[in-house]
């Protein structure tokens, strides 16, 4: 029973069989040709068992084995390795089926191969996770067949391997420069003027070329005898918190993600960045009430309390109630913050809904409310209408596309800033208009 689990008759020794089935017939008619088929099919069966003998003398034959990274990033394309020995004493082929996890739903993945005899080689093949959570690995299966083909001895290892996938972490290293310097107009970083200057005080110190006159200390000055002057320093240790919405507004797929991942991804990276910048990081998330809150903090652990909040952050498919968010947000965050709020509006009514919230929420916070462009309306903007019908798609996704312009307009009136962006471009957007904040001094 050992022998036959792993033993598989190829598609060559069914061919040849039919092959010698058909002579077999045809020798009714010539029936010379009778003796050669007998000879014919016993070389097919010395060459099984010669391909038996040689797949099934080694014990061990091959060795393989598959190596994970600790975490995959999601929405990234995450390198799976694989190494397999070859211990046989002759050349092999093998193909490589690999029990990917369910969720990826690949029903036709496999790697063929040669292998010299007594030789290693190393594969790599891409993975790209759309869910966050765990994902569970099968056996790694190889086929390895000889150089007659008829029959494959399957190897199997590494069975059960489990690998948890969280926020794009490679996103994060992707802008960890941009912590650093303002101008990387390679990724869309735009640089801004500073507007004035300061007012976090930080020494009095005498006079030299080149001091800006108007930070004369006068009464400094007049105590010491010669001329004193003021120094500031940039303003540090701000409080930005990442406000996700998780309601089922943010469901809606873009590339096989969520926007509740997008704006994960983004949330991870920018907290990355407010951090490097010497501010104080902070998340939570919303639906009927507040969740998966960090506080915002400069301490080395918080981007894995941050990492670690929002791999738990799931959509609820609740409608969110900005008046709860409005009323933890008073009653839990006392310092002025930057909130950049991820949600998502598809007309000028549904925010006029919010809009007393997000108004309240301004009057003590800066606040930045990021939505979506529907990517699947402009492609139907930009196609030329041939019939009635389509004329008429054009024109209802025109009026949506105005209405989110709208939107910006209407936001912009109370004094909220807003980012209406793409998701595939909402980390940089967000990036960007948090170094605009800084630079202006607003915040």
């Amino acid at each position: 029973m050992k022998f036959l689990k792993p033993f598989y008759i190829q598609n060559r020794f069914f061919y040849a069989c039919i092959t010698l089935l058909v002579l077999f017939v045809l020798s009714f008619v010539f029936p010379q040709w009778f003796n050669i088929v007998k000879l014919l099919f016993l070389v097919l069966l010395v060459f099984t068992v010669l391909d038996i003998l040689l797949l099934y003398t080694a014990k061990h034959g091959i060795k393989g084995s598959r190596h994970l990274p600790e975490k995959l990033s999601n929405g990234d394309e995450n390198p799976i390795s694989l190494s397999i020995d070859n211990y046989y004493t002759f050349p092999i082929n093998i193909l490589i089926i690999d029990e990917i996890p369910e969720q990826f739903q690949v029903r036709n993945f496999n790697i063929t191969r040669k292998l010299a005899a007594s030789s290693n080689i190393k594969l790599q093949y891409n993975l790209r996770p759309t869910e966050r959570g765990e994902y569970h690995f099968g056996k790694l299966n190889i086929y390895v067949t000889s150089v007659f083909g008829l029959i494959a001895r399957r190897f199997s290892f590494d069975n059960n391997a489990m690998i948890p996938t969280y926020p794009s972490f490679i996103q994060l290293r992707k802008y960890d420069l941009i912590a650093i310097s303002n101008n990387l107009n390679q990724y869309g970083i735009k640089k801004v003027r500073r507007l004035g200057h300061t007012m976090e005080f930080e020494q009095i110190k005498e006079y030299v070329l080149g001091d800006d006159l108007r930070t004369i200390n006068w009464k400094a000055t007049a105590k010491k005898n010669q001329i004193m002057v003021n120094q500031f320093q940039d303003e540090k240790s701000q409080p930005i918190y990442s406000v996700i919405d998780k309601g089922r507004v943010m469901k809606m797929p873009f590339n096989g993600l969520t926007l509740l991942d997008y704006a994960i991804n983004a949330s991870l990276v920018i907290s990355n960045v407010a951090l490097k910048k010497h501010d104080k990081a902070g998340v939570f998330s919303f639906s009927k009430k507040t969740e998966n809150m960090i506080v915002a903090e400069k301490r080395t652990s918080q981007m894995n309390l941050i990492l670690e909040s929002l791999y738990n952050i799931s959509t609820d498919y609740f409608e969110s109630d900005f008046g709860r968010l409005y009323a933890d947000i008073k009653r839990n965050i006392k310092q002025r913050s930057l909130l950049l709020l991820y949600t998502n509006f598809e007309t000028l009514d549904g925010l006029h809904r919010q809009l007393p919230y997000l108004k309240g929420i301004a009057k003590n916070h800066l606040l930045v409310v990021i939505f979506f462009k529907n990517t699947e309306l402009n492609s139907l903007i930009t196609k030329r209408a041939e019939t009635i019908q389509q004329a008429y798609d054009k024109v209802i996704a025109e009026k949506f596309a105005y209405e989110k312009r709208l939107i910006v307009n209407e936001l912009k009136k109370y004094g909220i800033f807003s980012i209406l962006t793409t998701p595939e471009d909402l980390t940089l957007d967000t990036i960007n208009k948090y170094l605009e904040i800084k630079a202006r001094g607003l915040i």
